[in-house]
C-alpha cells in the first residue's frame, strides 16, 4: 500500500486527528486556523523550465527509412526486436542480477523511505512514558515536605504538533515526493543504460568474432604464401626480399589476430559483470557469422515526444520541482514557528492510587518561536536554495539538449553507416578480385611478390572494414533506442515502481 495514496491508513488517521482537534479547540478557532494554515506558501509558483523546440522533426531525418518495430515485440524489452535469443538471455540476466541496477533500486527505496518520513510531519508526534522513582527531599529546604521520603509513580503521553502556517511542512513533503520520483527516473535510466550497454557489448563481441575468422584465414593463407615464397627462393625463382615481405605480412596478421583475441576476452569479461556473473567462470561461444544481421528500422518519432520518453529528463525535471519547494522551506524560516503542545497522564506517590482519577493530570498549550539573530544564517540558506534551483534548471536544460544530440547523432550514424556499408562491401569484392589477379600474375612471373602483398593487405583490410562498419551499425541502432528513452511506448511521467 502506498503511503501517498488517497485510499489508505494515513489519510484516515489524518481525518480522525482533525476531528479531534476541532472538538478540542472549538469550531470557530478551528475554522480560523484552517484558513490560516492554507493561506501561506512561500515556494514560487512552479513553472516547467522552457526548452525551445522549434523543429517539427529531427534535423537528420532526411533520407531516413522510418518503420515501427514488429507488433509482437514487448516495447519494454526493446532488445527483442533484434530477434537474437542469446542476447535476450543476457539481457534478462542484467535485469535479475546486475549489481548497479540493484544499487539504483536500493537508492530508490531510500528516497521512498525519506519521502515517507518527511510526510509524517503532517501529523503530531506523540510520545509515551512510564516512570518510577524514590526520593528524599532535603531536610533543610524551606518547604512543607522537607525531609520527606516518598515514591513517585508516573505515566502519560506528550503531544507536539507544528502548525504549518507558512507552508514549511507542505514544501518539505513536496520536495521529498519530487526527489522520490526523480530517484524512480534514475532507476529507469540506469536500467535503460545497462541494457543498452549489454546490447552494444554483445554486438561488438560478434564483430570481433567475425574479424577473428578473417584474420585466422589470413594467417593461414600468409603462412602458405611464405612457404611457397621460401621454396621459390631456394629454387632461384624469387629473391630474399620476397621472403622478408612474406614474413612481415604473416607476423603483422598474427599481431592483429592476437590483439583481437585480447579485445574479445576483455569484452567477454565486461559482459559477465553486466550479467552479474564472475568473469572466471563465464564464456560465450564464438559467433562469427551472425554479425551480418541488418539493424531493425526504428521510428524516432517527433522531437517533442523525446521529453515524454527519456527517464533522465523526467528525473531532472523532478529535481527542479524539489528545488523549487526547497525555496519555500528556506523562506519560511524567516517567520515564527507555531506549535501546539499537550500532555496527559497519572502521577502519584502511592501505587494503590496511581491509576485513579485523583492522580490524573493534563495540559494543553501553544507556543511560537522566531529567530531574532542568526548572523545571516537564514539569509544564506535562502540564497543557497535559490542557487540550487538555478543549478537544477541548468541541469534539466542540459539533459534535454544532450538527449536531442544523442538522437540526431545516431540517426545520422545509421544513415551514413548504411551508405558506407554498401560502398565498403563493393570495395571488398573488388579487392578480392584484385588479389586473385595479382596471384595469377605473380605465378606467371609478370609482377613481383610486392604486388601480391599489397593486394593481400588491401583485401584483408577491406573485409575487416566491412565487419567494423556492420558492428558500428548495430551499436548505433542500440544507442538510438537508448537516446529515445528505450521502449517505443514510454510515457512522460516517471511512475513509482509497482508495489511501492
Amino acid at each position: 500500500m502506498s503511503f501517498h495514496s488517497s485510499k489508505g491508513f494515513y489519510p484516515c488517521l489524518r481525518k480522525v486527528y482533525w476531528i479531534w482537534l476541532r472538538r478540542t479547540i472549538g469550531s470557530s478557532a478551528f475554522a480560523g486556523m484552517t484558513v490560516l494554515l492554507g493561506s501561506c506558501n512561500f515556494a514560487p509558483d512552479y513553472l516547467q523550465p522552457d526548452v525551445k523546440m522549434e523543429a517539427p522533426a529531427y534535423k537528420e531525418l532526411d533520407g531516413w527509412k522510418v518503420a515501427e518495430p514488429a507488433d509482437n515485440v514487448d516495447r519494454g524489452k526493446w532488445w527483442e526486436m533484434y530477434n537474437d535469443p542469446q542476447l535476450n538471455e543476457l539481457e534478462e540476466k542484467v535485469t535479475a542480477a546486475n549489481q548497479n541496477l540493484k544499487l539504483a533500486l536500493a537508492q530508490y527505496d531510500e528516497a521512498h523511505a525519506a519521502a515517507s518520513a518527511v510526510w509524517a510531519a503532517y501529523f503530531p508526534s506523540v510520545t509515551g512514558n512510564v516512570g518510577y522513582g524514590r526520593q528524599l527531599t532535603s531536610s533543610t529546604a524551606v518547604t512543607s515536605n522537607a525531609g520527606v521520603l516518598f515514591n513517585a509513580f508516573s505515566t502519560g503521553v506528550a503531544l507536539n504538533y507544528e502548525l504549518d502556517v507558512w507552508g514549511r511542512v507542505r514544501n518539505l513533503v513536496a520536495a521529498g515526493e519530487a526527489r522520490e520520483k526523480a530517484s524512480a527516473g534514475d532507476l529507469a535510466n540506469v536500467d535503460l543504460s545497462l541494457h543498452a550497454e549489454m546490447a552494444s557489448a554483445y554486438f561488438t563481441l560478434k564483430g570481433y568474432d567475425a574479424a577473428q575468422v578473417v584474420l585466422d584465414e589470413a594467417v593461414a593463407a600468409y603462412q602458405k604464401a611464405l612457404d611457397l615464397t621460401q621454396r621459390r627462393h631456394k629454387g632461384g625463382a624469387a629473391d630474399a626480399a620476397d621472403v622478408d615481405q612474406a614474413i612481415v605480412q604473416l607476423d603483422t596478421a598474427k599481431t592483429q589476430s592476437a590483439d583481437t583475441h585480447l579485445k574479445r576476452a576483455q569484452l567477454e569479461h565486461a559482459i559477465a559483470v553486466l550479467s552479474g556473473q564472475v568473469p572466471t567462470g563465464f564464456s560465450l561461444a564464438a559467433m562469427p557469422s551472425s554479425i551480418a544481421v541488418t539493424p531493425p528500422a526504428i521510428n524516432p518519432g517527433l522531437p517533442s515526444s523525446l521529453l515524454e520518453r527519456r527517464p533522465d529528463i523526467a528525473a531532472a525535471e523532478r529535481r527542479v520541482v524539489a528545488a523549487n519547494a526547497d525555496i519555500g522551506v528556506a523562506r519560511a524560516a524567516y517567520f515564527p514557528t507555531f506549535s501546539l503542545t499537550g500532555g496527559a497522564g497519572f502521577l502519584s506517590s502511592e501505587s494503590s492510587r496511581f491509576l485513579t482519577s485523583p492522580s490524573s493530570f493534563w495540559s494543553l498549550g501553544s507556543s511560537a518561536a522566531v529567530s531574532l539573530f542568526d548572523a545571516g544564517r537564514i539569509s544564506a540558506l535562502s540564497d543557497e536554495a535559490r542557487a540550487a534551483y538555478d543549478a537544477s534548471v541548468a541541469s534539466y536544460k542540459q539533459t534535454v539538449l544532450s538527449a536531442y544530440q544523442g538522437v540526431e547523432d545516431n540517426i545520422v550514424a545509421l544513415r551514413q553507416l548504411e551508405t558506407e556499408s554498401e560502398s565498403q562491401n563493393s570495395a571488398t569484392r573488388a579487392a578480392k578480385r584484385n588479389l586473385q589477379h595479382a596471384k595469377e600474375r605473380y605465378v606467371g612471373g609478370i609482377v613481383t611478390y610486392l604486388e601480391v602483398v599489397i593486394a593481400q593487405n588491401s583485401a584483408l583490410q577491406a573485409e575487416l572494414n566491412s565487419y567494423d562498419i556492420q558492428t558500428r551499425r548495430m551499436v548505433a541502432s542500440v544507442q538510438l533506442v537508448k537516446a529515445m528513452g528505450g521502449g517505443f511506448n514510454m510515457h512522460a511521467k516517471v511512475e513509482t515502481p509497482a508495489g511501492k
